[in-house]
């Protein structure tokens, strides 16, 4: 593993015409690139995760795993935005020498995805072998592919869509109430709107899991119990779990940016960005999914042209895509494998 940090030596134009002069890209970079150029994996990680793919997808990504170092030259960037390194909205505006808090530029799924166009320019990779993400990850994979600004040879994404939906949005912004309700958000402080961003948490894990999910884990045994249930010591301990390694700023951003995800805007229409995916797809959901059901991703299969669908069982919901690793890997094999009889056939 190698950790490094782009500079970018232009100013960044987002998509909304503001720009910054100081670009960072914070990224790892797992494996070694080979002669033949053409065994990069690309990771778009999701809304509070990093870099470090071999640490929030294990099972997926790792030394005995998969997609491993030894075979592949696996990338993952931080995101604008992410709390994790680069550029996000503690950075210092180098035209006030202060934090950017609330006045950094809003950005959408598109300006994440410009910047690690940059990043794979600055780093000279023409090729990739398997981009793959998953919920907003995969937003941002489906974004890329339909840029058509790079070689892709596969391309994986789970529980995501091509445009987000009302109720995806909704939860957002139910997330993004509670934070701002914190009045420390507008304190201009590293730890401003941290009792709201825990709040938040808590909000988004009942989009992230269900009804059968909370069943399974967090029921009371006792009877005679008629406080501190389970359920309630779990919402507040994984609030407080996101507190202590994120920030509010960076988490009201990135979900405004997940809510500006729709593949047809500056494009003819949504199926037409789909339609103009080439290259061979796999799109993935979990059947218990409620932040992205299934039929947003069968919506995408349709669409693109060499794509085919295929569906996990979880009780886990939405954050199946990251626990169902052996389902996953069962899956993507067959689906590399079967594409490589498919290109030698032809060739």
């Amino acid at each position: 593993m190698s950790r490094h940090i782009y500079q970018h030596p232009k100013p960044f134009v987002f998509e909304n015409g503001k720009e910054i002069i100081d670009l960072q890209i914070s990224y790892e970079v797992f494996g070694e690139l080979n002669a033949a150029h053409n065994n990069v994996v690309w990771v778009c990680h999701a809304l509070t995760a990093n870099a470090n793919v071999l640490d929030w997808w294990p099972g997926l990504f790792g030394a005995t795993e998969l997609f491993n170092p030894d075979d592949y030259c696996i990338i993952c960037a931080n995101v604008i935005g992410s709390a994790y390194n680069g550029t996000n909205p503690l950075s210092i505006n180098p035209l006030t020498g202060q934090p950017y808090y609330l006045s950094f530029p809003e950005f959408t799924i598109k300006d994440l995805v410009k910047a690690h166009q940059l990043l794979a320019a600055h780093l000279a990779i023409q090729q990739i072998a398997v981009l793959i993400g998953g919920s907003l990850g995969g937003q941002q994979a489906l974004e890329w592919a339909a840029s058509n600004e790079i070689l892709i040879d596969h391309l994986i994404v789970v529980g995501t869509n091509a445009v987000h939906s009302p109720w995806g949005i909704a939860f957002n912004e139910s997330q993004r109430l509670a934070i701002t309700a914190d009045r420390t958000f507008y304190a201009n402080h590293p730890d401003g709107g941290i009792k709201g961003l825990k709040v938040a948490r808590s909000i988004a894990l009942l989009s992230y899991r269900n009804y059968t999910t909370y069943g399974h884990t967090q029921q009371d045994d006792d009877p005679n119990k008629r406080d501190h249930y389970r359920a309630a010591s779990y919402q507040n301990y994984q609030g407080e779990k996101l507190v202590r390694r994120y920030n509010a700023y960076s988490y009201f951003y990135l979900t405004k940016a997940m809510d500006s995800h729709n593949l047809g805007r500056g494009r003819a229409s949504i199926t037409a960005a789909l339609a103009s995916i080439s290259c061979p797809t796999l799109v993935l959901g979990v059947d218990t999914d409620l932040l992205f059901p299934p039929e947003e991703q069968q919506f995408i299969a349709q669409h693109i042209p060499n794509a085919c669908y295929q569906e996990i069982e979880s009780t886990y919901g939405h954050d199946g895509f990251l626990i169902e690793t052996k389902k996953l890997t069962a899956i993507i094999t067959t689906f590399l494998e079967d594409k490589k009889e498919y290109i030698n056939e032809l060739v």
